[in-house]
């Protein structure tokens, strides 16, 4: 429903970096933070194609650059005053995989017929859901939804979540902006990605036609990476 695009994402297969980046702020400022974040993220990467650095690492070190970045532009611009962006991104080496995360975008991961959500969101209503004070089912409906306690750009110092784990052969990750989340619900995604065999790209039609299915109020940014024997596919 929206008529700009402030979501922002990477799929290289090359470099292994997959990523999904939900920019805020008013006067288009949300779509060039998320940009910004996503641009710095991928050439980092790619330029420590053969660095030592542990992927882990890498991903942490990019990060920083991404909020540094976002930050840089707000003080040279004060038209730019106050964007930021999350950023959901995801590392494959070989068979492992590394997650940097910061905002309600999430990560998650399809294993064995499973969904299990890799993140958690840096959110008001998360830390109610994780109180017991909400149902993960109204997360999307609360009227403080979007109430974000980390994003890029915000701080200097940005807080980063890093999740690390060994992937196996078959293995499905999605990243998604939360215009995905508000509007399909954790079943109607494992559901829509276990109903037949189709590719990555074929997987993240379907789910983006759902959420515009179920009323599409934001924008709906998805990235699907299926691991076959140590390999990805996006």
């Amino acid at each position: 429903m929206r008529t700009s695009n402030e979501d922002c994402f990477v799929a290289n297969p090359g470099t292994g970096l997959f990523l999904v980046a939900d920019g805020m702020g008013g006067h288009a400022a949300g779509e060039i933070a998320s940009r910004l974040a996503a641009a710095t993220m991928d050439d980092m990467v790619a330029a420590k194609g053969s660095a030592v650095e542990a992927p882990a690492e890498i991903l942490r070190l990019a990060t920083m650059a991404a909020n540094f970045r976002v930050i840089e532009a707000q003080r040279k611009d004060r038209a730019l005053a106050g964007m930021g962006s999350t950023l959901t991104a995801l590392l494959v080496r070989g068979t492992r995989y590394s997650i940097a995360h910061v905002g309600d975008s999430r990560a998650y991961r399809l294993r064995d017929g499973t969904l299990q959500q890799l993140t958690r969101d840096h959110s008001l209503v998360w830390h109610l859901y994780e109180n017991g004070v909400l149902d993960k089912s109204d997360l999307a409906r609360h009227p403080q939804k979007n109430l974000i306690t980390r994003s890029i750009g915000s701080h200097p110092q940005v807080d980063i979540d890093i999740e690390e784990g060994e992937g196996r052969a078959g293995d499905l990750y999605l990243l998604c902006s939360d215009g995905l989340t508000d509007g399909v619900s954790d079943e109607g995604i494992r559901g829509l990605l276990i109903a037949a065999q189709k590719t990555p790209q074929e997987m993240a039609d379907n789910l983006v036609n759902a959420a515009n299915e179920a009323g599409g109020p934001d924008n709906i940014t998805v990235v699907v990476v299926k691991l076959d024997d140590g390999s990805r596919q996006a």
